[in-house]
C-alpha cells in the first residue's frame, strides 16, 4: 500500500474574549463554555441517550444518568467489577445504531483475571436504574500484570458491525503477533460472534476477531459520516501520536515504524513509511496525548461542520482537525487557556460539542455559540 503524504500545518490557539468570562474566540466562531455537571472521578466517555439525557462512565467504576438541563445525576447499578487501577477502570459507553429499537448499551472496562487484567466489552440494557439482561462479549487476552494501555474505544460501522481498540499493555511485541488481542482493533457483530468477512478467518494462528494490527494505544475513535469509514488515532511514545483510517487486515506498524521515540530519548523504529505498513495520515510530534475524538456534523457552529474534534491530554485542549477529505489541513487549539486534560468530546442531539475533563474532580462541559 502506498504511504499516505504527512502535511505540515500551523498551529493558532483560540484565546479567551474576556478574561474574566468563559467566552471564547476561535478562527471561526465565538462560544461560551458551561458546566453541565462536575465532581466527576476521572470520567472516561459520554454517550446520549434517545431523550437527551447522558451516560457517563467513571473509570473507578461508576455509570453515572445524567440530566442535561440540571446536571442531576443518578448512579446506575448494575455495572460489571473493574479492575481500577492506573489506566484501567471502568472506560468507554457507546449505544447501538437501534437503540430505540433493542435497548443495548456497551461498555468497555478493565477487569481482573488470570494474574492480571483485560480489556473487556459486555453489553446491557438500562432499566429501573439499572443494568440488566449484560452479555459479555470480549475478553482482550492474553491477561497482562499492567495497569496500561487498554484502548478501549468502540463504534458501530454502517453494516452494524463493532469495532473495538486494544491497546498492547505496554508489551510491544503484542502489537505484531496474530495470537493475542492487543495491540489490535477487533471487530464483532453486535451480538459478539465474528463477521464472515473478517481478514484473518484463514489465517491458523490469529484470532478470528482481528480487524488491524500494529497499533499501540487507541484511544479515539469515530466512523467518518460520509464516506462511512472508521477513524482511530493512539497515542505514540515521546511523540508520534497518530491518526489512522482502518483497512481489513492493514498493519499500522507499531513498534516496527513510529515518529515516536524513547521516553528515555533514543530512537524506537524508522519513521513511517516503511514497507508493509500503513502510514498515519497524519501525526502529532511533540504529543499531545490524544484522547476521544468526534467529527463534528451540527448546525450550532456551521462553519466547524466536517471538522475532526480530539481531546488531548498532555497539552489539555480541544484540537481542532480541519480536513480536505483524508488529509489534513489545518489544526485549532480550543480552551487551552483552561489548563485542562481532556478525556473525551462528542455532539449532542442539540447539535453543541460536549468536553469531558479527566480529573479527580472533574466536570462535563458544554460548548455553546455566541450571537455573532
Amino acid at each position: 500500500m502506498p504511504a499516505r503524504p504527512l502535511v505540515l500545518i500551523a498551529i493558532l490557539a483560540a484565546a479567551p474574549a474576556v478574561a474574566h468570562a468563559q467566552v471564547y474566540e476561535s478562527q471561526q466562531h465565538t462560544f461560551r463554555v458551561t458546566t453541565v455537571t462536575d465532581g466527576l472521578e476521572h470520567p472516561w466517555a459520554v454517550a446520549f441517550l434517545p431523550d437527551g439525557r447522558l451516560l457517563i462512565t467513571e473509570r473507578p467504576g461508576r455509570l453515572q444518568l445524567v440530566e442535561p438541563d440540571t446536571g442531576e445525576r443518578t448512579r446506575v447499578r448494575g455495572v460489571p467489577e473493574v479492575a481500577a487501577r492506573g489506566q484501567g477502570g471502568l472506560l468507554d459507553v457507546i449505544l447501538h445504531p437501534d437503540y430505540d429499537d433493542n435497548g443495548w448499551l456497551y461498555l468497555s472496562y478493565a477487569a481482573a483475571g488470570d494474574g492480571g487484567a483485560a480489556t473487556h466489552v459486555s453489553r446491557a440494557r438500562l432499566g429501573d436504574g439499572r443494568l440488566q439482561d449484560r452479555q459479555e462479549l470480549l475478553v482482550a487476552t492474553p491477561f497482562m500484570d499492567s495497569s496500561k494501555h487498554f484502548g478501549s474505544r468502540m463504534a458501530f460501522d454502517e453494516q452494524g458491525y463493532l469495532y473495538v481498540t486494544s491497546g498492547e499493555r505496554g508489551r510491544r511485541d503484542q502489537a505484531q503477533r496474530l495470537d493475542g488481542h492487543l495491540g489490535k482493533v477487533i471487530r464483532l457483530t453486535d451480538d459478539g460472534q465474528i463477521p464472515a468477512d473478517n481478514p484473518f478467518l484463514d489465517h491458523p494462528e490469529a484470532r478470528p476477531g482481528l480487524y488491524t494490527t500494529g497499533h499501540r494505544n487507541p484511544q479515539g475513535m469515530a466512523r467518518h459520516p460520509e464516506t462511512g469509514a472508521i477513524w482511530i488515532h493512539e497515542h505514540g511514545p515521546r511523540g508520534g501520536d497518530e491518526i489512522n483510517i482502518l483497512e481489513a487486515g492493514e498493519n499500522y506498524g507499531w513498534p516496527e515504524t513510529t515518529f515516536g521515540r524513547e521516553y528515555y530519548g533514543p530512537e524506537i523504529a524508522p519513521d513511517p513509511p516503511v514497507a508493509g505498513y500503513v502510514s498515519p495520515i497524519h501525526h502529532w510530534t511533540p504529543s499531545i496525548a490524544p484522547s476521544g475524538m468526534a467529527f463534528y456534523t451540527g448546525d450550532a457552529f456551521p462553519q466547524w461542520q466536517g471538522d475532526l474534534f480530539v481531546g488531548a491530554l498532555a497539552h489539555t485542549h480541544l484540537r481542532r482537525v480541519v480536513l480536505d477529505g483524508d488529509e489534513v489541513v489545518a489544526e485549532e487549539e480550543l480552551l487551552d487557556e483552561r489548563g485542562q486534560r481532556i478525556r473525551d468530546v462528542a455532539q449532542g442531539p442539540d447539535g453543541l460539542l460536549y468536553v469531558l475533563v479527566d480529573a479527580a474532580d472533574a466536570p462535563l462541559l458544554r460548548l455553546e455559540p455566541v450571537d455573532e
